[in-house]
This record gives C-alpha cells, sequence and structure tokens, in this order.
C-alpha cells in the first residue's frame, strides 16, 4: 500500500459492511455513480471518527482489511488512503493477511503458565499469543474472532471449548469487605433488565440531581473526595466542574478500554451493572451540561460491549437518553466505540485520538481534556469504576469503596469491593488465602510494584506506596519464575508503545534487552536505571513513565537478578 490512490474494488460483501455501518450513523447509500460516494449532501470530512467503526465491519464481515476494502472506507469518508492504512496499522486485532479464523490465547503474568499448553492442544488452528484479555480470575482465557461479527470470550479455556467455540466463563466470584456500594446490584439484579435496574434503585440518584440541581450533585462528589479509579487518580469534582464552568459544547467520555494485565473490574462492572454506568454518564453530563456520550470499550470484551449497547437501546426507549433526558429538560446520548487492541487508548488523549479516526497516540498536554478534548470540546473522560461511584456518592453512599480485582496463586480470584486503606494481607485473605506459599504480590497491575511476603500489611489508598493504580493484585507462589514474569510486564511496554516518544518508543526496547542480559549473568543494574530515568522523566504519557515500575521494584526486592549494589 503506497500513497497512489486504491484502484481495487471491494467485494460485495466489503462494500454492503461499509456501506451499512455509515448508514447506521446518518449517512445514505451509494448510488454506485463513479466518484460519488455519499448522498445527500452532508460532508463525509467530517465524520472521520466512524473510520474505525468501519474497519471493524470489515474485519468482522471477512476476517480481514483488504485493500478493496479500506479503499472503499476511505473513499466513503474522504480520508486519504495512506492515512487510512496507518490508522488500520495500529491496532493488533486488524489483520491485513486473508485468513478464517484466529484464536487469541492469553499468555501474560496470569494466564502464561497455562498458555504453552493450550496452544499446543490447537494444532492445525491459527492462533496469536496475546496480552492479557481481562478475564484473569479465570485463566486461561482465549478469545476467538470469526468472520460474520463473531466474537467469543472463553474462559476458563480448554482446546476442547476453543474448538467448540462455545463461552465457558461462569460469573466471577465477588467478595466484599464492609459494605457494599458498588457490586451492590452485581449477581441480584439482571443486567438485562432496565426494570430490575429500577427496582433496586436504579436511576433515583438521576432524579434526586434533578431535584436538588447540578451545583449539589457536584458537593458531594467533592466532599466524597472522589478521585479517577483509572489509575491516575485525579479529583473527579474538579475535572466536572471545570467542564461545567467551559463554554459552547460539552462531551462525557467514558473510558472502559481496561488493558492493564491483572485488571477485570470494569469489565465485571459493564457486564453486570451496565445500566449504572449509563446512569453515571447521564449524571456527568446533567451536571456539566455535555449533550454527547462516548463509551470507548475494549475490543476484547464482547459481552460487555454487548451489555452495553442494548442497556443504551433500553434506556433510549425508555426516556432515560434522547432529546429530553427524564424529562428533565436537558438533552444526552450515547455512542459506543469498540478498541481493537491497543493499550495506549487507555490513555484519555489517546483514546481521543482514536474515536476521532486517528492513530491511538497521546497528545501533548496542556491544553487539557477539560479545555480542548474529543473533537477539541471541553470533555470529562472517566472510567467505568469512577462513573458508578459518582452514581453511589450522589444517594450517599460511601465514596471511600474501591474495586480489587485479585487473580494469580489465590484460593478464590475473583473482583473484591473494600474501603479504602485496606491492608493486601486483609485482601488476600477475604480471597481464601494463596493457594501455597507466596513468594511476591505485584500490586496495581503490570505499571504497579511487588511487594515480599513480609510487606503486605501496608494499606492501598491514593497516594500510598506502593502506588493503588488500578487496584488489581496478582499472587505469585514459590513455583514461580519471577524472571519470566517480570520479562512479560518488561515485552508488554514494548509491545505496547505507541512509538511517538524517543525515550519510549527506545527506551522500552533497551529495557527487554538489558533483562535479557541481566538473565544470563550480565552486570545490567545501572543500565536498568538509566533507562528508568529516561523512561520515567521523559516519557510523553503514563505508558513509558510508568514502564520500568515493575523491573525497578524486581530489582529492588531482589526477586530478579541476585543481590543488588
Amino acid at each position: 500500500m503506497d500513497l497512489r490512490n486504491v484502484t481495487t474494488p471491494p467485494s460485495d460483501r466489503e462494500r454492503v459492511a461499509i456501506d451499512r455501518v455509515l448508514a447506521d450513523h446518518g449517512f445514505a447509500e451509494t448510488d454506485g455513480t463513479p466518484g460519488r460516494t455519499a448522498i445527500g449532501g452532508r460532508s463525509a470530512a467530517t465524520r472521520r471518527d466512524l473510520l474505525l467503526p468501519a474497519l471493524h465491519a470489515l474485519n468482522d464481515a471477512v476476517g480481514w482489511i483488504s485493500e478493496g476494502g479500506l479503499g472503499y472506507a476511505c473513499e466513503r469518508l474522504t480520508v486519504p488512503p495512506a492515512e487510512g492504512y496507518g490508522v488500520a496499522t495500529f491496532y493488533d486485532q486488524f489483520s491485513f493477511e486473508e485468513r478464517v479464523e484466529v484464536v487469541r490465547v492469553c499468555d501474560d503474568i496470569v494466564c502464561g503458565p497455562y498458555a504453552d499448553q493450550l496452544i499446543a492442544g490447537l494444532d492445525g488452528i491459527e492462533v496469536e499469543r496475546t496480552p492479557c484479555l481481562g478475564r484473569c480470575e479465570k485463566a486461561p482465557v482465549a478469545f476467538i474472532q470469526q468472520p460474520g461479527f463473531r466474537r467469543t470470550e472463553i474462559a476458563p479455556a480448554s482446546p476442547q471449548s476453543v474448538l467448540e467455540g462455545e463461552p465457558t466463563s461462569v460469573d466471577t466470584h465477588i467478595g466484599v469487605i464492609g459494605e457494599a456500594v458498588l457490586l451492590a446490584r452485581v449477581g441480584s439484579v439482571d443486567p438485562e433488565s432496565l426494570d430490575d435496574y429500577r427496582g433496586a434503585g436504579g436511576y433515583q440518584a438521576l432524579s434526586r440531581a434533578l431535584d436538588e440541581g447540578a451545583d449539589a450533585v457536584l458537593d458531594r462528589i467533592e466532599a466524597a473526595r472522589l478521585r479517577g479509579r483509572g489509575g491516575a487518580s485525579f479529583p473527579a469534582a474538579a475535572k466536572w466542574r471545570a467542564v461545567a464552568q467551559a463554554q459552547g459544547d460539552k462531551i462525557v467520555v467514558c473510558n472502559a478500554d481496561e488493558s492493564e494485565p491483572g485488571t477485570f473490574k470494569d469489565r465485571v462492572l459493564m457486564e453486570a451493572d451496565p445500566f449504572a454506568v449509563i446512569e453515571g454518564m447521564t449524571l456527568a453530563a446533567y451536571v456539566t451540561g455535555a449533550e454527547r456520550g462516548f463509551l470507548y470499550v475494549r475490543g476484547e470484551y464482547a459481552l460487555a460491549e454487548r451489555r452495553m449497547i442494548d442497556a443504551i437501546e433500553a434506556a433510549r426507549a425508555a426516556g432515560l437518553l434522547g432529546e429530553d433526558v427524564a424529562d428533565g429538560g436537558f438533552a444526552f446520548d450515547v455512542e459506543v466505540r469498540r478498541g481493537a487492541g491497543a493499550y495506549i487508548c487507555g490513555e484519555e488523549t489517546s483514546l481521543f485520538n482514536s474515536i476521532e479516526g486517528l492513530r491511538g497516540e497521546p497528545r501533548d498536554k496542556p491544553p487539557f481534556p477539560t479545555q480542548e478534548g474529543l473533537f477539541g470540546l471541553p470533555t470529562v473522560v472517566n472510567n467505568v469504576e469512577t462513573l458508578v461511584g459518582a452514581v453511589a456518592i450522589t444517594m450517599d453512599k460511601d465514596g471511600n469503596s474501591k474495586l480489587f480485582p485479585i487473580s494469580g496463586a489465590i484460593n478464590n480470584p475473583g473482583l473484591y469491593e473494600a474501603p479504602l486503606g485496606v491492608s493486601v494481607a486483609a485482601l488476600i485473605e477475604a480471597a481464601g488465602g494463596p493457594t501455597s506459599d507466596v513468594q511476591a504480590v505485584l500490586v496495581g497491575g503490570a505499571a504497579g510494584k511487588f511487594l515480599l511476603p513480609d510487606d503486605l500489611e501496608v494499606t492501598l489508598d491514593h497516594g500510598t506506596e506502593p502506588p493503588l493504580g488500578s487496584g488489581a493484585i496478582v499472587v505469585f507462589d514459590t513455583a514461580t519464575d519471577m524472571e519470566v514474569i517480570v520479562d512479560r510486564i518488561a515485552r508488554f511496554f514494548r509491545d505496547e508503545s505507541c512509538g511517538k516518544c524517543v525515550p519510549c518508543r527506545v527506551g522500552t526496547i533497551r529495557q527487554v534487552e538489558a533483562l535479557e542480559r541481566l538473565g544470563n549473568g550480565g552486570a545490567e543494574r545501572e543500565t536498568l536505571d538509566d533507562l528508568a530515568a529516561v523512561l520515567r522523566d521523559a516519557s510523553i504519557c503514563g505508558l513509558g513513565q510508568l514502564a520500568a515500575e515493575a523491573v525497578q521494584s524486581a530489582l529492588d526486592l531482589q526477586l530478579i537478578g541476585g543481590r543488588s549494589d
């Protein structure tokens, strides 16, 4: 593919897939006139944000993106083919080679020990190793992509279940220390029933907000000191207030691109309590005056995506989204955008670029999203757990409640709710204790830090050590080869770097190389320390800035590399 115009025609199936997805977003079908790509006088150039849905339509329909299919998508959206190719190749889930089916097998820090055996049992099937699939409590995990819009998550996976292509997942184990706030409805309310959600107190928060006004909601969220639960811990009320004070059109974005290894809390909320996510977005829209919302869901979360789409449609049919939400005199609606396999898109400005039909690379700050976010408009962006927390706080529930995904060498892996300030030891005990002697515990996901068994009484809160991060906890027993685990974390950051900035693009590669030399007996601590400093101080976004945290932690605790100098 080069800079010339694409002359290869799309297949009928590809043409239909593109026309259908664009028609669903307001574009008329083409009339077959050469050079004419849209009817009705609308400028397709203003809807480049439909490029990602169009690419998904191609990949879903035929299993890959051909030159003709990509060319047709670019023609209809007036996107230069070279730019369209640059966007499509950014994402891991899009193939440019013809294929019938692909099975993605997780080989990350939790599923890794099972991956080789699972892959060996799938002889003759196209298998790709992939980073964490967000079902760590059900290891091992596989994700099947088949033409015809079929995407299947299988957890726990076996060769037989993968060959049968039927999901084997059962409900995620849920545990609570104290009062259930964020998980109060999970497991007890039908996630596909709006009536059930309302019967369990759903939409009372929005009703209260409409009665008391936006300022009252903001005051509650501020008093509860709700901070972002995606890892950055930024005060939610500060974001909402800044956007509320901005002039003109505004947007609410739910960041549901949860891709941190060991983390699956947002997935559980979307699958088991989707209306709470929509209510949280609507609450944010009412407070800030936003009329448009986007929910960007991880591409591997097929069930969560379906549940969210169904919840949006049900809410819209009930008058809880649309031109006059809940007869409250304000308009708000939500569109779903599916990611395509890029961890970097969990960074908020990368997510904006992805939605806008650009490569998912981070933007320089300032300006900050509350000033110029999605489409250049003031934008509130929060993750799933934060928005559900805002709903609970509006109803005077405890704003200190936090979700902790726990997996690895633990008797009852699952999702646990506990107050901030809980100790790691208490969470491990609540999860049934370790399956055998503990060697180390990783707190905060791949961007977090390790703890030794004697250090598990430390508490987890915003601003503590180890950093709270995503809240993920992964337990490793003494049979685990920690060099393999640390190397997998380093390779994760190398592979997921978007390549925009040199410190991250080069530094993550050099870190993997230095770890390999270290494993072969080399004296690499000084090199690794230097790389960590450069990554932390000079990278544009959090991916590069945190890419060496777990590695440095493992070195400091002598989990790898022998005794430190």
